[in-house]
């Protein structure tokens, strides 16, 4: 228990300890007086067994807190501890395959993490001159997300989609791929997650082997909104240390990012705060300015994130989604629609899109392919209306044509993946960029127009059809 070791460390020292008493509780916030000496912001106090976040001075004696554990018990005139240290958290490759909370301790049932490196986890995000502004691509070996919507290596990627359209595997994927091709860190971050989601990916990760090189941090949806609100920036402080001293790659992954906002909605509230637009905090750009802005990439390293965004309302013009979406270079749509089709990773071909798609950044011909793979889908997309009214027969040879290359697509844009395997009975298969062009090509080329859709579904590059063609023919 990290924070009671730094305070029992601390209370040796008594001439030095800086007291205060409790004001007043409400809720999660409680005004504190300290008559010496005013704690700065952020500064972790401490009540009893109650962290205690401070969030503004009230006058030149008072401040008022956020507590992080829930305040039952909390009594006025209760003496409070300054310990003159802001929340720290555990960083270093110890946590490599560790289930932790906000305070750095562990959740998984395993020995205690003590000792070593602690950090802020406030930080200052990298200055302009520091970072590297070419723009890269990330590859994550996933067919459908390198060719249509290519991740920003160290930028940010929003993940949509609702609950059972594989969300959870493709991020376990995702991370598989991160460690093989990039021998990179993958930090799950979970704000507001239910008990079960949290133990369904735990265990998910452990069983396909990708466990090892990953950090998990939880801020859960039962506990108060301080620990939710400062969960995303713990875990950034994690993510920081292996950018910058490791000089690893790290994929981030947070899940659910709305909920960083929404907790920072119940913080602004529970203080008094006036609300602004549709009852949300007037700082919202502002708070979520400072979680996103330490997300990128330097000379050392990238910090690369891929964040679930809820929608509310599946309105797109509320304040949340508004701030959300200005931060993020790519936006992957998983489809409902496609999953029940059996089309995996389904995502939506036509909603997904990425700022990395421009000729100057990924090249003519993928950007051409792109843009032909996205024609022949929406065309698809048109005629399906017709087809269903009147039959494949009825349209022209021209529309027929582009039918049977939309279909061959979506087929040849479905994979096994490694996180499923157990599951499928399919080895996993990582794809390069290339051999997902080549295929593209071929099949808008009519290369495999008497080749039965079926041979292009789950596969890897396009020579695995090529290889057995008689035998795809018979069946």
């Amino acid at each position: 228990m990290e924070p009671n070791i730094k305070l029992s460390s601390q209370s040796n020292h008594t001439q030095e300890q800086n007291l205060g008493s409790v004001l007043s509780v409400r809720s999660s916030i409680i005004d504190i007086h300290f008559p010496d000496r005013l704690p700065d912001i952020h500064t972790q106090l401490q009540a009893g067994d109650i962290p205690i976040e401070v969030v503004s001075h009230l006058s030149a004696q008072v401040v008022r807190g956020v507590a992080l554990f829930p305040t039952a018990g909390v009594t006025r005139g209760e003496i409070v501890i300054d310990t003159q240290h802001p929340l720290q958290v555990p960083v270093g490759d110890r946590l490599l395959g560790r289930m932790l909370n906000l305070f750095g301790e562990a959740i998984d049932e395993k020995e205690p993490i003590t000792g070593g490196e602690w950090r802020s986890i406030h930080a200052t995000p990298i200055a302009m001159s520091e970072r590297v502004t070419k723009s890269e691509i990330l590859k994550t070996g996933i067919k459908v997300i390198d060719l249509l919507t290519p991740l920003e290596r160290g930028g940010k990627t929003g993940l949509l989609g609702g609950a059972g359209v594989g969300k959870t595997v493709l991020i376990t994927e995702m991370i598989h791929n991160m460690v093989k091709q990039h021998q990179g860190v993958s930090l799950f971050c979970g704000i507001g997650e239910r008990c079960r989601e949290g133990l369904d990916l735990y265990q998910e990760m452990a069983a396909t082997g990708v466990l090892e090189n990953a950090v998990l941090l939880f801020g859960q949806m039962n506990e108060p909104p301080g620990v939710r609100f400062w969960a995303g920036h713990a875990a950034l402080t994690m993510a920081e240390y292996f950018r910058d001293r490791s000089q690893k790659d790290v994929l981030l992954l947070i899940d659910n990012i709305f909920r960083f906002i929404q907790a920072g909605s119940e913080v602004s509230g529970l203080m008094g705060i006036l609300p602004s637009r549709v009852g949300y905090q007037p700082t919202l750009a502002t708070e979520l300015a400072q979680l996103e802005e330490r997300i990128c990439n330097t000379s050392a390293g990238a910090i690369t994130s891929i964040q679930a965004v809820y929608v509310p309302a599946d309105d797109f013009t509320d304040p949340s989604a508004v701030a959300v979406f200005s931060h993020l270079s790519a936006a992957i749509v998983l489809s409902r629609k496609r999953a029940s089709e059996g089309l995996y990773p389904a995502v939506d071909l036509m909603q997904s899109n990425s700022k990395m798609l421009m000729p100057h950044i990924v090249g003519d011909r993928h950007y051409q392919i792109a843009q032909a793979v996205r024609k022949t889908i929406t065309t698809y997309e048109e005629l399906k209306d017709i087809i269903a009214m009147l039959g494949l027969e009825e349209l022209s040879v021209g529309d027929r044509q582009v039918v049977s290359r939309a279909r061959r697509l979506e087929r040849f844009l479905t994979q096994p993946f490694f996180s499923t395997a157990q599951f499928t009975g399919l080895t996993g298969k990582l794809v390069e960029l290339d051999d997902v062009l080549d295929g593209c090509d071929r099949i808008l080329n009519d290369e495999f127009a008497d080749t039965p859709e079926r041979s292009l579904y789950m596969i890897g590059s396009i020579d695995e059809v090529v290889k057995a063609p008689e035998e795809s023919k018979k069946s």
